[in-house]
This record gives structure tokens, sequence and C-alpha cells, in this order.
């Protein structure tokens, strides 16, 4: 190990990759996870309940299983567990569900926001990003419920923070933090009890598991990378 290699922390080190049984099983399992978004979807579509409910809680720890099969650090495992985490509390149709599953989440943006460290990100889109909170937040903010209202806007900060901070990684894990912050919102204007578009919960699932998906392999590919230059230094 490098004096470079030493000094990188744990969690923003990738594992040592698979060999060629590796690669099967990553496909593998990238398989599985694309066909269980497609059940999920498809009974969001068919508003087909039960097989929402069966395949829901299999897809985050398909992508963990993924991602783990690639090298991913501990960091990105974690997020992704979170989101498994408010993926179950939300299928319970209760507040207090409603507010386990939005902490599950905020602790996995910020597990996001560490993985992405310090890397410097368009400040203009940071502007936008902000505008866009102070926009959404304000609008909404008189029809939420009164008890909601402080725990939406600070998670709305926190998720906006990772959304942009996840620009500073490229144009693959930028894009999933938008649709992140998307598919939150999208949410958000359903507790407000503003218009919605139809089939909302098939627009929220598929802009979340295209965000995770995009956000994952982003940072995956970005920290391998950057695994590979500290190896080299």
């Amino acid at each position: 190990m490098s004096a470079a290699e030493s000094r990188t922390p744990s969690w923003a080190r990738p594992a040592p990759a698979g060999g060629p049984g590796g690669a099967a099983a990553s496909r593998a399992l990238l398989g599985a996870f694309a066909a269980a978004a497609a059940v999920d979807l498809g009974s969001l579509l068919a508003d087909w309940h039960l097989g929402h409910v069966l395949a829901k809680p299999l897809l985050m720890p398909l992508l963990v299983a993924y991602v783990i099969t690639r090298g991913a650090p501990r960091l990105l495992v974690a997020a992704l567990l979170f989101g498994w985490g408010g993926d179950l509390a939300l299928l319970f149709d209760a507040e207090a569900a409603f507010l386990i599953g939005m902490g599950s989440f905020a602790v996995g943006h910020v597990c996001y926001l560490v993985l992405f460290g310090r890397r410097p990100a368009n400040p203009l889109l940071g502007g936008a990003y902000l505008l866009a909170l102070l926009g959404t937040v304000g609008l909404m903010w008189p029809d939420l419920p009164a008890d909601l209202r402080i725990p939406v806007a600070g998670y709305s900060l926190l998720l906006t923070a990772m959304a942009f901070r996840s620009s500073a990684l490229g144009i693959r894990a930028g894009t999933g933090g938008a649709l992140f912050l998307i598919s939150d919102t999208l949410i958000a204007t359903g507790v407000a009890d503003w218009p919605q578009l139809p089939r909302p919960d098939f627009w929220i699932m598929a802009t979340y598991l295209a965000a995770q998906y995009l956000l994952a392999t982003g940072a995956l590919t970005r920290t391998q990378a950057y695994g590979r230059q500290v190896i080299q230094d």
C-alpha cells in the first residue's frame, strides 16, 4: 500500500474487484434488480397493490448486492440501505411511518454527502437548486400539515444539498441527484394535497429507482477511478 493510499479513509476506497465469477454475479444481480423494478412499476400501473408490496422490499437489497460485487465503498452501501429503510416505512399509510421513512432517507442523504466529499461543483447550479428549494417550500408551506412543515423543510434542504453535490461526480450521478429531488417533490405535493399526475405512485417510484441506480453507479465509477489514481500515486 502506498503512502497516499494509506491516507485514504476505508469508506472512500473501493473494495477489490471480483474475477470472472464476480462479473457474472454482477450481471445477474443487475438483471434481478431490473426485473424487480419492472414488476413493481407494472404493479403500480395495473393498480395491483400486492405486487407492489412484494416487489418494493426487494429493490434496494438487490441494488446493494450488485454494487457490493462491483467493490462499492461502505458509505454507498449505507446510503442505499437507509433508502431501503425509507422504502419499507413508506409501505405503511400513517404519519408516523412517513416521518420514519423521511428520517431514514435523510440519513442516506448524509451518507451520500460524505461520500461525495469536497469535489468542486458548479456554483450556478447551486444557485438554481437554492431557488428551486425556496420556491417549492415557500409555495407548499401553507398547504402542508402544520406538524409536518418543519420536518419537510429540513428534509428538503438536505435533499437539495445532496442533489447539488452529486453533480460534482459527473452527469450520471448529477442526474440521479436531480431525479431523487423530483421524486421526493412529487411525494411532498401529495402530502400538500396538490393536483397530481395520473398514477402518481408510478412516477414517484420510476424517478426514485432511476435516481438510486444513477447515484450508485455514478458514485461507484468515480470512487473506483479515484481509488486507482491513489494507488498509482
